[in-house]
């Protein structure tokens, strides 16, 4: 064995190499993660847009091509999200075969990297199921509504299991449930609160662009009126929905940053919070320039970032108390397989 330190971090050559491996491996699933929200994002362009259909009711060809010929604007933006899609599936199966090259057997990496790549797998079928059901484009019926939530519940879990690998690939400790108590419930009721909050968020969108109204009191009339469709009495409950999970959010937040008093959950916990109330600012805006594209993907995106920022925080609020987030430790967990 090289008897060789490092003079800064007292640990020896070779475990260095490969603390600095393991680094590049949360770097590139940090990354991916990134990708993952930019695909997410355009895929709600396509939704604004209303290109969902510019491939017609073909998967995975295009209008019945590999590569159509003269293809209007609705097809190219369309195929665009295909191959963005394409591209985020490729780059899961890469943070997985380099989970399992890098790390032990058993280990929470190697988990959270399969969970991905099955979730991403499901992301594209239902999202193929849309298509060839033709659920796009003005499609207003009740399938859609369904086939949307799965999409959007999907999407979320999604972005869960990427989090959760870069964490646990940075250093974050496993999770720990036994003993929260009231700390794990608080969690659990913050998380399916967000995900119904999603999903209305989602139906609310799809009104927005399938039924647009001219000024704020014709679209209040509409979501009121007698004969409205039900995508637009859906449509009415999601700023109560928003702003009661949002209220219950920073109260669990507050209550938990008393009980975990550790850096990382309160930083975790003061972003939850902040991202919460740019959020109901970004929804108050959103409604009163009539949803526009631009901010419905801003919307979106503050709402991805909450979602993760709330599953870092339930990561590290449920942390287990003996385990540290030292890259370093990694380097050595992986030499000596104990996960």
């Amino acid at each position: 064995m090289e008897a060789i330190f490092s003079t800064r971090g007292g640990f020896k050559k070779g475990e260095v190499s490969e603390s600095s491996r393991l680094r590049r491996f949360a770097v590139f699933a940090w990354a991916t993660l990134a990708y993952n929200i930019l695909v997410i994002l355009w895929g709600a362009f396509v939704r604004a847009t209303g290109s969902g259909a510019g491939c017609g009711s073909h998967w995975p060809l295009c209008n019945g091509e590999v590569v159509p010929q003269s293809p209007e604007l609705a097809t190219l933006i369309e195929l665009a999200h295909r191959a963005t899609s394409g591209v985020a599936l490729l780059l899961v199966v890469g943070l997985v075969v380099w989970a399992f090259r890098a790390y032990p057997k058993g280990h929470r990496v190697r988990r959270g990297a399969a969970w991905s790549l099955l979730f991403i797998l499901t992301e594209a079928l239902i999202g193929a199921g849309l298509v060839l059901l033709e659920h796009v484009a003005s499609n207003a019926s009740s399938g859609r509504v369904v086939s949307l939530s799965l999409h959007l519940v999907n999407t979320f879990v999604l972005l869960a299991m990427l989090t959760l690998t870069a964490w646990w690939a940075s250093g974050g400790a496993r999770l720990n449930l036994k003993g929260q108590g009231t700390t794990a419930r608080l969690l659990l009721l913050a998380v399916v609160g967000t995900m119904v909050v999603g999903v209305s968020g989602a139906v609310a969108a799809l009104g927005d662009t399938l039924f647009p109204s001219a000024t704020l009191a014709e679209g209040i009339r509409q979501d009121f009126s007698a004969g409205a469709h039900f995508l637009l009495r859906l449509r009415a409950f999601h700023p109560a929905i928003a702003i009661g999970v949002g209220i219950f959010t920073i109260i669990a937040a507050g209550f938990i940053i008393e009980q975990r008093r550790d850096a990382a959950t309160k930083r975790f916990a003061n972003a939850v919070i902040v991202i919460v109330l740019v959020q109901l600012v970004a929804g108050f805006v959103n409604l009163m320039l009539l949803a526009p594209s631009w901010m419905q993907l801003l919307h979106l995106l503050l709402a991805d970032l909450f979602w993760i920022a709330l599953v870092l925080f339930s990561a590290s609020a449920l942390a287990a108390p003996d385990e540290t987030a030292s890259p370093s430790r990694n380097a050595r967990l992986n030499q000596t397989g104990v996960a």
